[in-house]
């Protein structure tokens, strides 16, 4: 049955902007992820591969079908599971996902994660659309399901994607195997732990509305309003929360109308007043990114990346897919191979130390700002510095101004997480 526990504060928060709404002709992308205080979030750099005929994939629970050729994907990942909160592949497809409940129940039974679809997603997809057909069809095909937290009581949901690229953006919400979708050509959108689109629908599962009428939550008259039909009827605390956190959020980004940068969006993801950079009893932003997708082809996309929580107090450090990019150590958390507590049944009866080497060197720097002020504030004008020299960076590079080697562009992430490192150091 449905996992529904209303103490649960979970949230997320999803943020795109598309010409003209954007300051530069690209199309913006913006992610908060938030997920148990504790848990530690890695960015991982997937190579592209080819895959024998017939093969299989072991994701976070089950294992589905392999294709033959899958793209390069950076990741930002709750350390324990396989697929990923956000991140971007090589052809400037950036996707991010939040949690949602819906009048469909939410089993326990293991299927693939919305993070898992996520991933899959990016690996198998050229553009936004693309990617959403492949959502859909793994839907269909698999279902979703499964905990969705580290720890031995079951924490289950449904999900919604935002899915942006060069051009145009996808808004796709899921209630069981059904969905709907929404196509964003230009202005800006959100998604806040809640069903969000309405009678706007520009796609949709072939069963939807026949469903919806079947269980009487529509007469099959009136107008059809996702939202209205599928959200519940009585609403959790965290609902309630996500709906306000959705307004605010939809507001910060309708005052930059026309302005919208990277910057403007890091600036939102930090908002602390709106509940939008999160920090509430068990649950707090554990990390961030921030992408620009230039309409420009001849452009790099560039990902910006936390790997560490509270944006707040934390530094976008700028990806960039190049010759020679491969992945950061200090951003990868050790592995515990057949011993790891999500790969024994029953699961996750025992805790492992999953921190990377930037997020203990981060905790330090976090310890240090809450307990000694001028240290503190110190160790974030540095990080302000640094983050600043990579904004400044992408840049020249956008405009054509400073444009670094292809070598350097591939290590671009590596170079600033190292300096932050040292840092913390």
């Amino acid at each position: 049955m449905a996992s529904r526990t209303p103490d649960i504060p979970c949230s997320c928060d999803c943020f795109v902007s598309v010409p003209p709404a954007s300051a530069i002709p690209a199309v913006l992308f913006a992610k908060n992820s938030d997920r148990p205080r504790d848990e530690v979030q890695e960015v991982v750099f997937v190579p592209a591969g080819t895959h024998a005929p017939g093969s299989q994939l072991q994701c976070t629970y089950i294992k589905v079908e392999q294709v033959s050729k899958t793209h390069a994907v950076i990741l930002s990942r709750p350390s324990w599971l396989w697929g990923a909160e956000m991140g971007a592949n090589e052809h400037g497809v950036c996707i991010g996902n939040e949690a949602v409940w819906t009048k469909e129940p939410v089993g326990e039974g293991e299927a693939l994660l919305g993070m898992d679809l996520l991933r899959l997603a990016l690996e198998r997809s050229s553009s936004a659309k693309e990617a959403l057909h492949v959502i859909t069809d793994l839907l269909e095909r698999y279902g979703q399901g499964g905990s969705c937290r580290e720890d031995p009581t079951p924490f289950c949901y449904h999900n919604t994607f935002l899915l942006a690229d060069r051009t145009e953006a996808w808004v796709l919400e899921t209630a069981g195997r059904l969905w709907a979708a929404q196509r964003i050509q230009e202005g800006s959108r959100n998604l806040s732990n809640q069903l969000s689109i309405g009678t706007d629908i520009s796609a949709e599962h072939r069963e939807l509305r026949a469903h919806a009428r079947a269980q009487g939550w529509w007469d099959g008259q009136s107008l059809f309003d996702f939202a209205r039909v599928f959200s519940l009827t009585q609403q959790p605390v965290r609902m309630e929360a996500a709906k306000a956190r959705f307004q605010a959020g939809q507001a910060l980004l309708q005052r930059q109308q026309g302005g919208v940068t990277a910057e403007v969006m890091m600036a939102i993801l930090r908002d602390k007043e709106s509940g939008i950079c999160m920090d509430s009893g068990g649950f707090r932003t554990t990390a961030s990114m921030v992408s620009i997708l230039p309409r420009d082809p001849t452009l790099p996309c560039v990902h910006f990346f936390t790997a560490t929580p509270d944006p707040s107090r934390s530094v976008f450090k700028p990806f960039v897919f190049g010759k020679g990019v491969a992945q950061v150590p200090q951003v990868l958390s050790p592995t515990f191979g057949a011993q790891d507590p999500v790969q024994t049944v029953p699961r996750f009866q025992t805790q492992v130390d999953r921190r990377h080497a930037l997020y203990r060197g981060h905790q330090v720097a976090l310890g240090l700002m809450e307990s000694e002020q001028d240290r503190g504030q110190q160790l974030q004008q540095k990080q302000r510095d640094l983050e600043q020299e990579g904004l400044e960076a992408v840049r020249g590079l956008l405009t054509g101004e400073g444009a670094l080697p292809p070598q350097q562009l591939g290590r671009l992430f590596q170079a600033f997480v190292e300096r932050e490192s040292w840092v913390y150091a």
